[in-house]
């Protein structure tokens, strides 16, 4: 059965995987991903049979996210009875329970695991909630405060799909695979493992179209404008190893002079091309709709 993005995610691509599949190269060696998010891409590469008998090395600085993925993968069957026990809780009181897991148990327990020094151990128990959470919480966000703890608020959702066994299984079987690596690191650590020959996408933060619309900290950290210059740095750098590259991002000036309008950018090959998303994270539910967004890759199709 094909393996689906088990979370919600700012940004996440299944809308654009249609505009994005022409730019998959036929023949590629490792597949790197160092912002997975949902891990969109990943899923459609795998469920098509491209990532057979290769590496796939999944990164992203979200330490919650590749904590919870990494209990999926090694106790599926702990994380699905936790999300039916989660469900059971969610159907006799949907908003008191969300704030009870939020607040009493999810962010207590995330704090024991960053004051002993850890980088994400999650145990099924939280993976389950992260998940829970994901599929309540409003637009399913992941957005922490200064303090680090988790603040979204409760979503407005007749019936949340919470406890899902065969999407669970499905995900936890395709991240099982011998070659699937999971990383907790910033975008850089690509640099790591990129080889010549190997094909990465690159989700990051989009850029704000305006002053209005810059959302950026899914984690306490956010990515601006010095972020989107070091990301055009470490992409030119894979372009100049060899590696087969597409990212995707917004159409904001600051993007648009990276890549489309820089001479470096364009030197190495890469070439930005204009896509429609629907987008469905904006407070104002009027906003949400199709938006044109950049992908940019070396890759020529």
């Amino acid at each position: 059965m094909p393996a689906k993005p088990l979370l919600k995610w700012a940004g996440g691509k299944r809308q654009l995987l249609p505009q994005l599949r022409p730019f998959y190269p036929a023949d590629f060696g490792r597949y790197i991903e160092p912002f997975v998010g949902s891990g969109a891409v990943f899923f459609d590469l795998h469920n098509s049979g491209r990532l057979r008998g290769k590496e796939a090395v999944l990164i992203d600085s979200n330490a919650d996210l590749i904590g919870c993925y990494q209990a999926v993968r090694d106790t599926p069957d702990e994380v699905g009875r936790a999300l039916d026990e989660l469900a059971a809780g969610h159907a006799r009181d949907p908003r008191g329970h969300y704030y009870e897991v939020r607040d009493r148990q999810f962010n207590p327990r995330r704090a024991r695991i960053r004051e002993s020094g850890g980088t994400g151990a999650y145990s099924a128990d939280l993976a389950a909630m992260f998940i829970y959470l994901n599929r309540t919480g409003f637009n399913g966000l992941f957005r922490v405060n200064a303090k680090g703890q988790f603040n979204v608020p409760a979503g407005r959702y007749e019936k949340p799909r919470i406890a899902d066994r065969e999407r669970l299984l499905n995900a936890a079987a395709a991240l099982r695979e011998s070659g699937v690596r999971l990383v907790t690191g910033s975008f850089e650590r690509a640099l790591d493992f990129a080889a010549p020959g190997d094909f990465l996408y690159l989700d990051p933060p989009y850029a704000p179209l305006s002053a209005t619309a810059r959302f950026t900290s899914y984690t306490r950290e956010s990515f601006g404008t010095h972020d989107q210059q070091r990301l055009q740095r470490v992409v030119v750098d894979l372009v100049h190893r060899g590696c087969r590259v597409v990212l995707s991002n917004s159409t904001a000036k600051e993007i648009e002079r990276l890549y489309d309008a820089n001479d470096e950018a364009r030197a190495a090959g890469l070439r930005a091309h204009r896509a429609s998303a629907r987008r469905s994270v904006n407070s104002n539910a009027r906003r949400r709709g199709p938006v044109p967004e950049y992908l940019i890759t070396n890759i020529h199709t």
